[in-house]
């Protein structure tokens, strides 16, 4: 250790000791001010009960419940927009970032990023946007679109995306959503599973329908949504009628026809939208969501986001960057729009500052638009996470161990109880400035969120950091954390308009009557539950079952439920692994874990009946995985080399064992063997879904070998290198 290391801790050392006195000298101060007898109170809450209490197989409901913001009196999609309009009129709804320009930048040799020269934010209003919903609507009727028969929407989240969509939603036409990082085969699965004859896409995915368009010869019409360079339509077949978005919309514009004689308004039991999912365990399906469904997850969402401590209101501003194709963030934006909130379109590649389109010396979205609400999931957080940890011991030694000393600080007062006003103004501001200085609350879905990471962001940032669960079979509705519960690891009660029951899973061995805590699969009922699998009778059944007169979905998710009513996720059946020992291991709650160790960047824990051990394909952190061959003094290879090199990936797996420890997993939950895998898990890699889930069984196809080499006799010691 150098002497600039010792004396930084002896440094740090002597201010813990200050803080230590201050602390004891102001205490009484503090108590009468923070009044934590409020929090030690908020703890002893039970947030939801066994509807009958004698039957531990029965329901679970809801206790506390918070009055609706507002009355929302709609039944379908397109009443609920229109409520929407007529409360907040003139108020900003949509903005979109100006495109002042772009260019493209070699970042190595023969591979090409696309930096944007990015402009200020510029808004349309409720009016505004319901005036060119109208136009769109009139301009797909224009084209040949009819009631209750579906379209494609296959795009980026963006504003035209929500525009289409509003209107498909007022002229009672279905919205098959699909991905738009989607492989082929899945987009031609979706169009001729629903038979569409109309199709709405940006025009960066024309180069991508050009090859699908001739396998799907039912495709007349083709929309494109423009963008900042103009893309060819050469290569699009002859039988099919393609324009660009602006056309569609002017044609509607031009219309002289309103009457409502060429459509039958939607009715609440109708169709909105057929959802194809992510497809992380094969071939999307598509899963069929009426109006009445969307509505009954935006009235759970209403209840339980008006705690006292939240308040949601039109002056709150969010930001919309992950795929709108996503039940999540569909209702998210569907109910804030009820609000009055003001929604910004974003995306992953212009996020932050350091996101790839964002040109060196600009600003990113977030920086901008500074948003106080956002939605994420769980790898994002875990990214976030990393880069503060990074960004915090970048400079020295003193600065990494005094954010390490203010994260521990707050969280031991935050469990308490108490606040720590000047720790968040004088150390953490600069972190907070990082994802745009005004955030409030957080909120986390689509897996299961590390205890560590929900806590550190919660401290760092300041900001309510809320779990829910939901899929896309119940529209993202099933339960959510209330903003006065400061549990971890936990993804709330059942929302009010859910209905959540466990049932046994005798081969996991998990039992309701299990104890400390009540265990089994999670099933849900209520009228957010959807229609079915569309043209997939059988997994319907399979799936929805009625029993005792209801209607109920078997999710597939092991939950844990808790004295005070709240859910955990522990383990998902098609994610346990019987070893040979008969020892079940959880690969999910595994990767959950590690992906949060500062060396892995994204993590897929592989486990085979016929051995003893588990083991690991590591994305890593490039930045980190340097510094480790920098320490074997190896820091000339390439990051393909490093990842190749048998000292490296030694030492790489070691540490990551002992992380593992660290995070309390034991002996069989270690990856006994580890392979560094450079290349990128994307979804246009194929090797994740859109929401950034793993595809298992992709992933073991691709690195077959490497697994099968893994697991050879010849390799049964030491880690693998190849």
């Amino acid at each position: 250790m150098t002497l600039d290391g010792w004396q930084a801790k002896l440094t740090v050392a002597c201010i813990k000791v200050l803080v230590l006195l201050h602390d004891i000298i102001t205490l009484p101060y503090y108590f009468i001010i923070d009044k934590p007898w409020k929090r030690w109170k908020l703890d002893k809450t039970v947030w939801a009960k066994l509807e009958d209490e004698r039957d531990p197989y029965g329901c679970y409901v809801r206790q506390v419940k918070h009055a609706m913001p507002t009355n929302i009196d709609a039944e379908t999609m397109e009443e609920l927009f229109k409520y929407a309009v007529l409360k907040y009129g003139d108020k900003n709804c949509y903005g979109i970032r100006e495109v002042l320009g772009e260019e493209e930048v070699e970042i190595k040799p023969g591979k090409f990023l696309k930096k944007l020269n990015l402009g200020e934010y510029k808004w349309l209003s409720f009016k505004e946007v319901n005036e060119r919903v109208e136009h769109v609507a009139k301009g797909l009727l224009s084209i040949g679109v009819t009631s209750k028969k579906p379209i494609v929407i296959l795009a980026e989240t963006r504003l035209e995306w929500l525009l289409t969509a509003q209107a498909c939603f007022r002229i009672n036409v279905p919205v098959v959503t699909l991905y738009a990082t989607l492989g082929e085969e899945g987009i031609v699965h979706g169009i001729r599973e629903t038979e569409v004859s109309h199709i709405i896409t940006s025009s960066d995915l024309l180069p991508k329908l050009k090859n699908v368009l001739p396998r799907v010869p039912n495709v007349t019409h083709l929309v494109y949504m423009e963008s900042s360079t103009k893309k060819s339509t050469e290569g699009i077949p002859k039988h099919v009628n393609s324009l660009p978005f602006s056309q569609l919309e002017n044609k509607g514009k031009e219309s002289k026809d309103s009457s409502e004689a060429s459509f039958s308004p939607p009715k609440s039991e109708d169709m909105a939208i057929l959802m194809y999912t992510s497809g992380s365990t094969g071939i999307p399906k598509g899963v069929m969501i009426t109006h009445k469904n969307i509505l009954t997850t935006v009235k759970g969402f209403a209840e339980l986001m008006n705690s006292p401590s939240l308040q949601l209101k039109p002056s709150d501003t969010y930001i919309a960057y992950l795929p709108v194709a996503h039940v999540l963030e569909l209702a998210a934006e569907c109910y804030l729009s009820t609000l009055g909130v003001a929604i910004g379109f974003s995306s992953a590649q212009t996020l932050t500052d350091f996101s790839t389109a964002v040109k060196k010396g600009q600003k990113g979205d977030i920086s901008i638009l500074k948003p106080t609400l956002f939605l994420t999931v769980p790898l994002i957080l875990d990214r976030i996470r990393k880069s503060i940890i990074q960004l915090a011991g970048k400079d020295d030694t003193f600065k990494r161990l005094m954010f390490d000393f203010a994260v521990e600080y707050k969280n031991f007062w935050d469990a308490k109880g108490f606040q720590t006003p000047r720790l968040n103004r004088n150390l953490l501001q600069t972190y907070k400035d990082f994802m745009g200085g005004n955030l409030r609350i957080m909120c986390c879905g689509s897996a299961p969120l590390s205890p560590d990471t929900q806590r550190f962001i919660r401290s760092v940032l300041n900001v309510n950091v809320i779990q829910g669960y939901g899929l896309t079979e119940s529209v993202a509705s099933a339960t959510g954390m209330d903003c006065e519960d400061y549990s971890v690891g936990r993804v709330g009660a059942p929302l009010s308009t859910c209905r959540l029951r466990l049932v046994d899973w005798k081969e996991g061995n998990y039992h309701v009557l299990d104890k400390p805590n009540p265990r089994g699969e999670v099933i849900i009922g209520g009228d957010a539950l959807t229609l079915g699998y569309f043209k997939n009778s059988k997994q319907t059944m399979d799936s929805y079952k009625i029993e005792g007169g209801e209607r109920w979905f078997y999710t597939g998710d092991i939950g844990e439920v808790f004295p005070d009513g709240t859910l955990k996720i522990i383990d998902r059946k098609k994610d346990l692994v019987k070893l040979q020992f008969g020892e079940y291991v959880a690969l999910g709650k595994i990767e959950a874990e590690l992906k949060t160790c500062p060396l892995i960047e994204n993590i897929c824990v592989y486990g085979n009946s016929f051995h003893t051990y588990i083991i690991a394909l590591v994305i890593p952190s490039q930045l980190e995985l340097k510094r480790l061959a920098q320490e074997l003094g190896k820091e000339d290879l390439t990051f393909k080399e490093m990842c190749a090199d048998e000292e490296i990936t030694n030492l790489a797996s070691e540490r990551i064992r002992e992380y593992g420890k660290q995070c309390r997993l034991f002996g069989s939950e270690l990856p006994n063997k580890i392979r560094l895998c450079h290349e990128e898990w994307s979804p246009e890699s194929g090797l994740v879904t859109a929401a950034f889930k793993l595809r298992r069984k992709d992933i073991e196809n691709h690195y077959k070998s490497v697994i099968d080499s893994m697991y050879s006799k010849s390799n049964d010691k030491g880690t693998s290198s190849t």
